[in-house]
């Protein structure tokens, strides 16, 4: 839970520091945007990865290295005496957290049993929305009061604390498996995502040019190279097999579009409340904190919905709000009163608090035992994507009605906007948020792919794994027989160490 929240509040924190860090590091406002795009785009990259790693060496342990990198790179970020260096360091950051954060899903896996983890998802997603809560007020406050070192440092101390907790509390639970990284599905996919979101994210502030143009054909052809790659090989990075299983390929695919569509949302109402509200970063921090309080509330009730009565209906819920609150969102107007944005953040909140746990357990419950770590992480990589191609979306979106250069100044908050140009720059937010209601409603149509896989699932767990393995073509099925024999020896043991059973 603790690398969690700490994992939320470093997606929200830096981006009210952005006005500070233009001033202290006398850089240009366009380089600044890669310490958020920086951050994410490394998380997607390398979140698969990681989670592969946690198969192989146990979740626990890479958990507990990627944490403490996380805490060094917090400590580098602090000293950081230029842009290249901060974006350098940042970089490393987010290569912790994706370690930390591919692997939580699959230490969760390894220590509660089936019935039990909507319970814990519920509880990891209270901690990502405190996260995110503390990530806005703390950034409000350190750069108003303190520094805008503090907010990398203030990650020091919990990092120390935690790391020196782990060693007591995180054990290895899952016996680690035997696998082969595929270096060459490393290179074409990371290399290709990078050609891509690069140049959307150029779209955002410059106008279409060769460059540009050169650099999707590029990523277009490596992600086809590493499409073809994955097919022939034996232990693929990513294991598209997995998308047989409906109850796996519905929530990855509503992960990537719910993340494409929500997370541009901050940002958006961060350009409204600093530009033609001409709020300060404090202000802004304040009034958008009631959302994720009410979202971190309410993921301890939807984690025992998804135990209790299944996902499909928690996240159902979680969808239909958020759609809501992107309807309320495109109402606004520069004489809108403020209490129609923190009602429509308030839906938003409860559509997060419903989604996040509830989705997150849909694919652990779903996933078979020996595939829990490589779940994870390609969860964790397709909310990624959409995260990482939300923002230069919306940016693109809000040069419509201004200028990209402008667009990028409200963004940060050194610029505001009032009369005519604030009328035509909120119009043009209320486009964003129309567009991004219809892509979440792909991301209630990807739920809904669970449905048509239920009626040949069947109720018996042992019969539903081994019907699992069989779909994914790693093992044959085996005879009733060796499997009540493994599942007496695995609870025999469970009862010698003194854990509790996992539904065999």
């Amino acid at each position: 839970m603790t690398g969690v929240l700490l994992s939320g509040m470093d997606t929200t924190i830096v981006v009210l520091a952005l006005p500070a860090l233009e001033r202290s590091l006398n850089a240009a406002l366009t380089s600044l945007v890669w310490l958020v795009i920086g951050f994410l785009l490394v998380n997607t990259l390398l979140t698969t990865q990681a989670g592969r790693l946690g198969d192989m060496f146990g979740p626990a342990r890479v958990y507990k290295t990627g944490f403490a990198l996380f805490t060094l790179a917090s400590l580098l970020c602090g000293l950081a005496w230029d842009v290249p260096s901060l974006v350098v360091f940042r970089l490393l950051q987010g290569v912790g957290t994706a370690c930390v954060t591919a692997n939580s899903g699959a230490i969760i896996a390894s220590v509660f049993s089936r019935g039990e983890r909507g319970k814990a998802y519920g509880n990891t997603g209270v901690a990502f929305s405190l996260g995110a809560v503390l990530g806005i007020v703390l950034g409000g406050l350190l750069v108003t009061y303190v520094s805008w070192r503090w907010i990398f440092w203030i990650n020091v101390p919990i990092g120390i604390a935690v790391m020196a907790c782990s060693r007591t509390v995180l054990r290895e639970r899952a016996r680690p498996v035997r696998r082969n990284l595929d270096l060459v599905g490393m290179v074409t996919l990371g290399a290709g995502l990078l050609c891509v979101i690069w140049a959307v994210t150029e779209l955002a502030t410059h106008t279409f040019r060769p460059l540009i143009a050169g650099s999707l054909a590029c990523g277009a052809v490596l992600l086809a190279v590493f499409a073809w790659n994955e097919r022939s090989q034996a232990e693929p990075m990513l294991r598209f097999s997995l998308f047989r299983i409906p109850g796996v390929s519905a929530p990855l695919l509503a992960a990537l579009f719910q993340g494409l569509a929500n997370y541009a949302v901050l940002w958006l109402a961060i350009m409204y409340l600093q530009g033609p509200k001409g709020l300060s970063p404090l202000d802004t921090a304040l009034l958008l904190m009631p959302g994720y309080v009410l979202a971190g509330l309410i993921c301890l009730v939807s984690g025992r919905l998804a135990d209790r009565f299944g996902p499909l209906l928690p996240v159902l819920a979680g969808l239909g709000a958020e759609i809501v609150a992107l309807l309320t969102f495109a109402q606004i107007s520069p004489s809108s009163g403020l209490w129609l944005l923190v009602a429509a953040n308030t839906a938003n909140g409860i559509g997060l608090g419903f989604f996040i746990p509830a989705n997150s357990s849909a694919v652990m419950k779903a996933a078979p035992q020996e595939f829990v770590g490589i779940s994870s992480g390609m969860l964790r990589s397709f909310a990624g994507i959409g995260w990482v191609f939300s923002f230069p979306l919306v940016m693109m979106f809000a040069s419509r009605s201004i200028s990209r250069e402008r667009a990028v100044s409200v963004f940060v908050g050194s610029a505001k906007l009032d009369g005519r140009l604030a009328a035509v720059f909120t119009s043009g937010l209320s486009s964003s948020f129309y567009a991004l209601s219809g892509i979440m409603v792909l991301a209630v149509l990807a739920s809904l792919i669970r449905l048509a896989g239920r009626s040949v699932e069947p109720d018996d767990a042992g019969e539903q794994r081994q019907q699992q393995l069989r779909q994914l073509g790693v093992v044959q099925p085996e005879p009733d027989g060796d499997l009540v024999a493994r599942g007496k020896a695995r609870h025999a043991a469970d009862d010698r160490r003194g854990l509790p059973h996992v539904e065999r």
